[in-house]
């Protein structure tokens, strides 16, 4: 199907579908597999021209910064797109009139897991509703509004510079512009504190707590990456009085308001109400390492662990601390200790096939930049290709990044030779197994017949009494059937004339490996026996 130049926005990009509405339908099908913080914003438009010749067009774009705050403020950004589409300027063009008809905002609410959409009909009405899982409608209540305007921004915070989600076809907008709308957004946060577990939290994090979730790392990377932790600290000393162990979160705003003195108080007073806080134990191991303690600092991250075992980042702030400390095979012992989680990507929009992909460019922009020519520093060697890292994800990712540090500072050689003091690997394990049920055998020999030794020991017997051992030697012996190796009997009987010597098999081998096989199983076996 082609699609008229005339039909497609100036400079935002869009996703033409091939049926008409299936963008929507696949979006309410999906609602039961987003398990966070959801996918960006859908925006779904329906442009026509207004000629029966010309069947109208589905376009749909996602994006994220759109203030949903209010059904008003999603209305009006999908009526900015009617002066988006390109317009011909000659008056007497024969070519058709593109214009949007109508639309739909879809912006995914992660505290109650409801799809909230604000259909749009222009010229006409707006009309809000909730979708749920089921795809069932309800009522759009002020609670649910402020629940999808906290996760319309926390994914436009968090998913912003995330290098792992890609999609076609995203727009980013700056979330927040003014300081209302930071305090605001504060405002809100404050409110919906105490339900940010809901919202699920960073890979890292097998539980998501009152304070560990993507609630307070959106505060946190917003007001951190601006350096302004004053707005945070407000809202988290008001907190803190109803939830102690959001005291880690404000020690840390205070560290970076330079204010260290007040962050050692609250650290100091608030450890004594949560200790076992792994969380206020790692804003102090952290202090203790920009102090240069790391002796100090070991301490409470073994606290740490115990408070949190089955937490990966215990287990990795213990393990960066040895490698601090130069406690290089207590690092390794501790990394292969961590707890692995299994990996779960941001929540995404499946993928549909469309009839084009319309991606342009800023203009001004692309005018000035200069055409881009591949050389041979663009290619990389296939070997390191081959490499797992780019592929890893999650806390395997975070292990492997301890890993690297951990041979840039030692050395590969010195890294295989701690290895093999901490660990036995399986290769080395079978072989010593081997050598061990080789070294029980020979012990049982050397019991059934106590004037033998250690060297005549392994031996085979030929009919004339003859000990054949393996480096060739053959020692006359009465007493050599008692030290002969079990074997299968010749399929062939040999003739007699044969040179070659006859393995015998001797009951006394028979009984002296059983009487060895009793005593490795264990003391009360050879109690029943005796």
């Amino acid at each position: 199907m082609a699609i008229p130049p005339e039909a497609l926005f100036k400079e935002i990009p869009e996703l033409i579908e091939i049926d008409l509405g299936e963008a929507l339908a696949a979006r309410t099908e999906a609602l039961s597999t987003f398990r966070e913080l959801g996918p960006p914003d859908l925006c779904y438009v329906v442009k026509s021209s207004g000629r029966t010749a010309n069947r109208d067009l589905g376009s749909y774009h996602y994006v994220s910064g759109v203030d949903a705050s209010s059904s008003a403020s999603l209305a009006a950004y999908i009526n900015s797109l009617t002066y988006a589409i390109e317009q011909n300027s000659a008056w007497f063009s024969n070519t058709a009139t593109w214009k949007v008809r109508n639309g739909c905002y879809c912006c995914f609410n992660a505290f109650s897991r409801v799809d909230m959409r604000v259909d749009v009909k222009i010229p006409g009405g707006v009309k809000a509703y909730v979708v749920d899982l089921r795809g069932e409608q309800h009522e759009a209540t002020p609670e649910v509004w402020q629940e999808t305007y906290v996760s319309a921004l926390l994914r436009a915070i968090l998913y912003s510079d995330d290098p792992t989600y890609t999609l076609e076809a995203y727009r980013k907008l700056d979330p927040i512009t003014t300081a209302e709308g930071e305090l605001r957004f504060l405002q809100a946060a404050e409110a919906l504190f105490s339900k940010g577990w809901q919202v699920g939290s960073d890979p890292e994090i097998q539980v998501a707590t009152v304070v560990s979730n993507h609630l307070t790392a959106g505060i946190m990377k917003y007001f951190g990456e601006s350096g302004r932790f004053q707005q945070a600290a407000n809202m988290f000393e008001k907190l803190a009085v109803h939830e102690p162990e959001v005291s880690s979160l404000l020690a840390r705003s205070y560290i970076g308001m330079n204010e260290e003195v007040k962050a050692v108080q609250i650290m100091g007073n608030y450890i004594k109400q949560t200790p076992q806080s792994y969380t206020l134990l790692h804003a102090q191991c952290d202090f203790l390492r920009s102090k240069g303690k790391h002796d100090w600092a070991v301490k409470l991250a073994r606290q740490a662990v115990n408070c949190a075992p089955s937490e990966f980042v215990t287990w990795e702030k213990l393990t960066d601390l040895y490698i601090d400390l130069g406690q290089y095979e207590s690092a390794l012992l501790t990394l292969n200790s961590c707890p692995m989680f299994t990996f779960n990507g941001r929540d995404a929009h499946r993928t549909l096939p469309v009839a084009k992909i319309h991606l342009p460019f800023h203009r001004p922009i692309g005018e000035i930049l200069p055409e881009r020519i591949k050389t041979e520093d663009d290619e990389a060697d296939p070997a390191l290709q081959r490499l797992p890292a780019p592929g890893l994800r999650g806390t395997w990712a975070r292990a492997y990044a301890l890993l690297t540090r951990l041979v840039s500072q030692i050395g590969w050689d010195e890294l295989l030779k701690t290895r093999s003091c901490v660990f036995v690997m399986e290769e080395e394990y079978r072989m010593q197994k081997a050598q061990s049920d080789f070294g029980g055998g020979a012990s049982a020999n050397a019991n059934a017949n106590p004037n033998s030794n250690a060297k005549n020991v392994g031996g085979k017997v030929n009919g004339s009494g003859q000990v054949i051992h393996e480096d060739g030697t053959v020692i006359e012996d009465d007493r050599a059937s008692t030290r002969g190796i079990m074997e299968a009997p010749s399929p062939e009987p040999q003739p007699e004339g044969s040179a070659i010597p006859t393995i015998k098999i001797s009951s006394h081998d028979r009984s002296a490996s059983s009487v060895s096989a009793i005593k490795d199983s264990g003391p009360a076996k050879e109690e029943r026996i005796a």
